[in-house]
């Protein structure tokens, strides 16, 4: 499937992280993205356009569950403050997302959290569901793969039919790389996330790359699917496409820029919930 209005639209999220769009005029809207290894905040404008962003390492969640409340408002209020000094505005309505199998329980913990941190939540969506607000795919299975758990939506004529999600991600990958390096897991982080190092960590992450495609293969099963999406951070890697579509015998796509994917849908959906809220 053509992925090209995505790219553009993750090209101008990415230039917005980097330099903020000002003036700003109308309503703002905030994705906040309560990840394993990262808290990103996305912001879009009325019309749906990235307008900012800002991101931080920090370790306040972990297979999808808050297990620092206090850190993870924090980063996020912080994260907040960052935003609002950059564009000159307060950031108030917001949405967050949840990975598909948490409980009612956990998914009001990370609504608290953006509470908390000052906005006002307007609703929550399952991730792979708020990546497909940038993906825009209409028939497919949507894999948001994180630092913490492989989540998946699957989508026929538009609507979500099916959603699934099992602990395993790239956190899983830095343990590895730290294991066998004999080095601390922020140094084996950093190594992960070098592009030029693929090659050289590859027998090394394979294992794990092949579970996750199994656990997606699991959650596809029964489902006629004719093409996979990858979404999220670990997406990145080069190797992880072509294992999955080998594991499942199904075509794999990805954006340019898989890490940018779920925020920026977060921030859509707030969007998405303040306009049907209006009527």
């Amino acid at each position: 499937m053509e992925l090209t209005a995505c790219n553009d639209l993750l090209a101008a999220f990415a230039a917005a992280l980097a330099h903020p769009v000002k003036p700003i005029q109308g309503e703002l809207y905030t994705g906040v993205d309560l990840g394993t290894a990262y808290i990103v905040l996305a912001v879009v404008d009325g019309a749906g356009q990235p307008v900012a962003g800002a991101l931080e390492f920090a370790q306040v969640v972990k297979d999808g569950l808050v297990v620092d409340f206090r850190g993870a408002v924090n980063t996020v209020r912080k994260l907040k403050r960052q935003l609002e000094e950059e564009l000159g505005v307060e950031l108030v309505k917001a949405a967050t997302a949840y990975p598909p199998g948490t409980g009612g329980s956990d998914r009001r913990a990370i609504k608290y959290v953006a509470e908390s941190a000052g906005f006002e939540v307007l609703g929550s969506v399952d991730e792979p569901t708020a990546a497909n607000a940038v993906l825009g795919i209409t028939n497919g299975a949507v894999v948001d793969i994180g630092g913490g758990t492989t989540g998946t939506a699957i989508f026929r004529a538009g609507e979500v039919v099916a959603v699934a999600d099992e602990p395993t991600g790239g956190t899983q990958f830095t343990l590895v790389i730290a294991g066998a390096m004999k080095i601390p897991f922020e140094e084996a982080e950093q190594i992960k996330k070098d592009s030029a190092r693929e090659d050289e960590l590859q027998p090394l992450i394979k294992p794990v790359m092949q579970k996750v495609a199994h656990i997606i293969r699991g959650h596809i099963r029964g489902h006629r699917i004719e093409r996979i999406y990858l979404v999220g951070g670990t997406s990145c890697n080069k190797y992880l496409g072509p294992i999955v579509a080998e594991e499942t015998q199904v075509e794999v796509s990805k954006p340019d820029n898989p890490f940018l994917v779920t925020p920026l849908g977060i921030a859509l959906y707030a969007r998405k919930f303040d306009q049907e809220a209006a009527g």
